[in-house]
């Protein structure tokens, strides 16, 4: 009989063991018609054919020369599991069914054989096959799909599943492999840590799926700067990390980082937007920054931070120092924390004086540490880690409600209708709840919105200048005014002032501090002071701290001021101690002899 046609037919496929030709033949001749059936004499001729062909079910007589079949029975379902075995016997006690069950029979049929009884008996094992071999066909299935997905969990254990590069599980034991082969062989291996500047704009202006694209083309580009043996990891957000085991001096290190800057000078294909950006690369070699993995990639870390510390766009190799910067500021992060936890953070106040009349008309809030062993810190000691930590949110909220709480109390205590400045942060700007918080406090704290003067500084607004004009117009509705807080410093274009629903503009006191002195500060005070009169927008000049700085600015007629010439920030009570109110209701700055004279900044509130 030929195997394959066997196999490639749709007919199921019975096997046939009786000692007795007569038994064989008949059950030939009545299954043969729907089945393809093949016939032999004794259960060894049956082993030696079930070796090489598979059957679909197998009738065996029970009773015959050498193997019975019973004894077949198991050595059947051994060789081919989904083959069905019904048994045949002269025997009609129930013993004898019960026993070919035992050894594995589907089913039991006596002799003499009743044909109908033995299609009905073959009908039922054939369909039981069936059932067999798609149990089977799932069973395999749900193996193989366990085994895909389990490849795919740890696959994802041990690689980003944005970029598909090694995560820092991975990366931390391909260098711990790598140190112990660099010690064995007196070999040079460096760790690159590399990060995107100022990533976190790209997500905030053009959301998410912009940044993911810029990772996974950077990703790509970071791939082509490494050879055969090294490897490039992502870590989380926008770090990546590579591993050079190929490091024969210094040098090489540079050309790798200069070969980084280099691939991520051509721009990021964003759909239809271009985007350029730049990268922060730190730089530990072994065994020189470490002998294990843990403080090669710490000392990495350490000057990484360097590199960003000092604008980004650079590179930094590890030194010994920056390890005591790391922990500092690690310590300090951790002292925040706790900080806005405990209260420790208080609110100063600048005031801002009218160049005119000289009445004090407002004050600025400035957001002050008074840190438990370090003393009093100044904004420029914490804000750049609380920006950096996400701390600036809670920090922000906090000033803004001290500000205005504390604002509305000097209303009712009679100081007239003072305004309140408070500084903005880009990240506090630009959060999706920020009108609705900004309403809670306004409310809170019964401030009236048009005493409230927001400061945002000239590149949080244009990061995402489409968002900000809707939120600056809900501002300007609300009776709440804009300040484009140290002008001058950051875009610089004169032209969006026409276009953004703003209200000042505050000088910043690089200009201020050599306009009596410098004339080209003096020119570009004065055509700035000129344009934004034209545009309707009022001026205030910080950092003004000599009285011939003032008489400048008042000739040029620049609104207000703020400045060491008018008072040095200070806390509320302060304040409060040092001003007067005169019979006109009329608030003055003294003479320098006069505060000279004085104990405390003296004023005259104005009504």
């Amino acid at each position: 009989m030929n195997i394959m046609t066997r196999k490639n037919s749709e007919k199921p496929t019975i096997l046939i063991i009786d000692d007795d030709e007569q038994i064989r033949s008949l059950l030939k001749d009545v299954l043969g018609a729907n089945a393809d059936c093949t016939t032999v004499g004794s259960a060894e001729d049956a082993l030696v054919l079930l070796k090489s062909v598979n059957f679909n079910l197998v009738i065996s007589d029970i009773n015959m020369g050498g193997i019975s079949g019973l004894d077949l029975v198991p050595l059947v379902l051994e060789q081919t599991p989904d083959t069905v075995v019904v048994m045949i016997s002269g025997q009609s006690t129930i013993d004898f069914a019960i026993e070919a069950m035992r050894a594995g029979a589907f089913d039991y049929i006596t002799k003499p054989l009743d044909l109908r009884l033995v299609q009905t008996a073959v009908n039922r094992a054939l369909s039981h096959h069936h059932l067999l071999t798609q149990k089977r066909r799932y069973e395999n299935q749900l193996e193989d799909l366990v085994k895909e997905r389990t490849a795919e969990v740890e696959h994802l254990a041990y690689h980003d599943g944005l970029t598909d590069l090694p995560n820092r599980v991975l990366f931390a034991d391909r260098c711990t492999q790598a140190l112990a082969i660099a010690q064995r062989n007196q070999n040079l291996v460096a760790v690159l840590l590399v990060s995107i500047d100022r990533f976190k704009k790209v997500t905030e202006s053009l959301g998410h799926a912009a940044g993911d694209a810029v990772l996974t083309q950077a990703a790509t580009r970071l791939q082509g700067c490494v050879t055969s043996g090294d490897t490039v990891a992502r870590f989380e957000g926008d770090e990546f990390a590579l591993l050079l085991t190929h490091v024969t001096e210094t040098g090489d290190l540079t050309e790798a980082a200069r070969a980084i800057d280099e691939v991520f000078k051509a721009p990021f294909h964003l759909g239809r937007q271009e985007v350029y950006v730049t990268t922060s690369v730190g730089i530990s070699l072994f065994p020189f920054n470490g002998e294990d993995s843990s403080t090669i990639l710490r000392n990495a870390v350490a000057a990484l931070y360097r590199a960003k510390k000092q604008g980004g766009n650079n590179y930094q190799f590890y030194a010994a120092d920056m390890n005591a910067m790391a922990v500092k500021r690690l310590a300090l992060e951790t002292s925040m924390r706790r900080a806005i936890e405990h209260d420790e953070f208080i609110t100063y106040y600048q005031p801002v004086v009218n160049l005119a009349s000289g009445a004090v008309v407002g004050l600025e809030a400035l957001v002050r540490w008074q840190h438990p062993e370090l003393g009093l810190l100044p904004p420029g000691k914490f804000i750049g880690l609380a920006e950096d930590t996400g701390l600036i949110l809670d920090i922000g909220d906090f000033v803004m409600r001290a500000a205005c709480a504390q604002t509305r109390a000097w209303q009712d205590r009679g100081l007239g209708r003072l305004r309140i400045a408070v500084n903005l942060s880009a990240r506090h700007f630009q959060q999706k709840n920020f009108l609705d918080r900004l309403l809670e406090i306004l409310g809170e704290t019964r401030l009236d919105p048009t005493c409230l003067d927001l400061e945002l500084t000239e590149t949080s607004i244009m990061e995402n200048t489409e968002s900000a004009m809707k939120v600056l117009t809900q501002l300007r509705k609300l009776g709440v005014r804009v300040a484009i807080d140290d002008f001058g410093t950051g875009y610089s274009s004169l032209s969006y002032l026409k276009r953004l629903p703003i209200d000042t503009v505050k000088l910043d006191r690089s200009f201020v501090k050599g306009a009596s002195t410098d004339p080209d500060d003096a020119a570009l005070v004065m055509a700035i002071v000129t344009l934004a009169h034209n545009l309707k927008l009022r001026v205030i000049a910080e950092g003004v701290e000599t009285e011939e700085q003032a008489v400048f600015l008042r000739l040029l007629r620049c609104d207000e001021a703020q400045g060491f010439l008018f008072g040095k920030p200070m806390p509320p009570e302060v304040f409060e101690s040092s001003i007067t109110v005169d019979p006109k209701r009329k608030l003055h700055v003294l003479s320098n002899s006069s505060r000279r004279d004085s104990k405390g900044f003296m004023s005259v509130v104005n009504e």
